[in-house]
C-alpha cells in the first residue's frame, strides 16, 4: 500500500505525508557504492514494493547514466504506488529556463515530478552560484515557473536551508515564498550540513510554516546523528514531506533512515 495516513496533532489534520526516498541519487553518493543503471531498475522496484510515494531517480542531464536510467525506467519499470522524479537545478544566472539545457533535460526525462535544488543561503548564493540575491530569487521564480508551464509538478530543495535561516532569515524565507508564488508544490528544507539538533529544527519549521503557509518537507543528513529524529521533529512542528535514503546511505555520514 502506498505510505500517506491522517496525522492529527495539536488541532492539524495532515493527509498525504509524503515519503521521498533518495537512495537513487543522494544514497548513490556513499563511499563506495557505485550503482549501475540495471541497479537502479531493480531498486527502484523494491522500494515500489515497500510503498514509498516518490522514488528520486537521479539528475537528467548531469551525467549519461542518469539520462539512460530515465529513458529506460519509462520503458521497464511498471511503478504502481511510487511516482517517479527527476533531480536538478534552476537555470543558470544571465539566461532564461527554456534555454538552459540542463532544464530542459529535466522535462525531456519524462519525470512527472521535478525537484529542483535552489540557494537558500546569501553566502552560497554569492560566492558558488557568484551571482546576486535578486537573481537567485527570478532564477527559482522563472526556473519553477517554466517547468509547471510545461506540466511538471515541482518540489524545490532549498539547499543549506538551516545555515541560511541562521544567517539571514528573512532571504531564506523569501526564496520559499518565491518557489511557492511561482507554483511549487512543496519546499523541502534541507539540513545540507547535518549539523542541526531536533528542538532547533522544530523550532525552524514551525516559524517558518507560520511565515509562509507553504507545504513543508524536510531533507536532513546524518553528521549530528540526529537524522531521523530531527526528521521526525519536523513532522510534528507541520512538516509533511520528508525524504530519506534507504539504510541512511549518502556522502560523509549519510541521510535521514527510511
Amino acid at each position: 500500500m502506498a505510505v500517506a495516513f491522517n496525522y492529527v496533532q495539536t488541532g492539524l489534520t495532515m493527509t498525504n505525508l509524503h515519503v521521498y526516498d533518495t537512495t537513487l541519487r543522494d544514497g548513490a553518493q556513499q563511499e563506495g557504492l557505485n550503482l549501475s543503471i540495471v541497479d537502479k531498475l531493480a531498486i527502484a522496484g523494491l522500494l515500489d514494493e515497500l510503498g514509498v510515494g516518490f522514488i528520486e531517480g537521479g539528475w537528467p542531464g548531469a551525467n549519461p547514466k542518469d539520462t539512460e536510467f530515465f529513458a529506460r525506467a519509462h520503458k521497464e519499470l511498471s511503478l504502481r504506488t511510487a511516482t517517479l522524479c527527476a533531480f536538478g537545478a534552476t537555470r543558470r544566472p544571465g539566461v532564461v529556463a527554456a534555454d538552459d539545457p540542463q532544464v530542459r533535460a529535466l522535462v525531456d526525462s519524462g519525470a512527472s515530478v521535478v525537484t529542483l535544488v535552489a540557494k537558500a543561503h546569501v553566502r552560497h548564493v554569492e560566492l558558488a552560484l557568484r551571482t546576486t540575491p535578486h537573481e537567485n530569487l527570478e532564477m527559482v521564480r522563472d526556473t519553477v515557473g517554466w517547468l509547471t508551464a510545461q506540466g511538471r509538478r515541482v518540489f524545490l530543495d532549498a539547499e543549506h536551508f538551516f545555515d541560511g535561516y541562521r544567517a539571514d532569515r528573512q532571504y531564506a524565507i523569501e526564496v520559499i515564498r518565491t518557489a511557492m508564488e511561482a507554483g511549487a508544490e512543496l519546499v523541502a528544507l534541507c539540513d545540507t550540513n547535518g549539523g542541526m539538533l531536533p528542538h532547533e529544527v522544530a523550532d525552524v519549521v514551525a516559524d517558518v510554516a507560520d511565515a509562509t503557509g507553504a507545504r513543508l518537507g524536510i531533507h536532513c543528513h546524518n553528521d549530528t546523528g540526529c537524522a531521523v529524529a530531527n526528521s521526525m521533529a519536523a513532522i510534528q512542528a507541520g512538516a509533511t514531506h520528508f525524504q530519506g535514503t534507504v539504510n541512511g546511505y549518502g556522502e560523509r555520514t549519510g541521510n535521514a533512515d527510511l
